[in-house]
């Protein structure tokens, strides 16, 4: 098996995992969940998880936006191998330790965040995008998230930057062997990181990170 598919598989068990219940306790603390909350964690470590999260300087690895399903809390996220809606607590069980942020709209937004939710779900099925390529094929994460609510919004969820102005080259290697001995450094991308600082969001909770 490729490197490549190997960690295409590593992500798919971290969508698969989140539909078996770990203990009947929460892990969510004192977070009280509203639609369209944006989540973020560490996910456990292997190579592309270390890359996305020491290229981009931040312990933020994945990220999902909070959706209520028949009166169950969800979280919709762009993993391996398509976009899902995942249970909360499962969800919060798949990162390392437990730990997770919540980012919450300034309150502005407050009347379009449900159409920013039902744009979310529009991307249901549509495969994950290994490559962080900025385009409509596949799609990641974050860029579920930035695309959601700029296709509402008509804004930015953060910056936009190139491969190459983030720290990369520690982790040269492994983006040669997912890009098949490229390396894209003009391929713009939207990090986890970069949501979470966009100026439309605020820190709500933090439990652990």
């Amino acid at each position: 098996m490729t490197f490549t598919r190997l960690l295409f598989a590593a992500l798919c068990c971290f969508a698969l995992s989140g539909c078996n219940e770990r203990d009947s306790k929460t892990p969510r603390g004192d977070y009280e969940p509203r639609v369209g909350d944006i989540l973020f964690q560490s996910l456990p470590h292997n190579a592309l998880v270390d890359a996305i999260e020491g290229a981009s300087k931040s312990p933020y690895s994945h990220c999902g936006i909070v959706a209520d399903k028949g009166g169950a809390w969800v979280v919709i996220e762009a993993t391996g191998p398509v976009v899902v809606e995942t249970r909360l607590d499962p969800w919060i069980y798949n990162g390392r330790g437990n730990r997770f942020a919540v980012y919450r709209f300034d309150e502005k937004y407050s009347p379009k965040i449900d159409a920013v939710v039902q744009a979310a779900r529009k991307q249901l099925g549509k495969p994950y995008d290994i490559h962080y390529e900025f385009d409509d094929e596949k799609i990641y994460c974050s860029e579920l998230i930035f695309k959601a609510f700029r296709d509402v919004t008509g804004e930015e969820l953060g910056t936009i930057r190139k491969l190459g102005e983030l720290d990369w080259k520690p982790h040269e290697a492994v983006i040669r062997q997912i890009e098949r001995g490229g390396l894209p450094l003009e391929r713009p991308m939207i990090t986890p990181h970069d949501v979470s600082i966009a100026k439309q969001l605020q820190l709500h909770y933090r439990k652990g990170l």
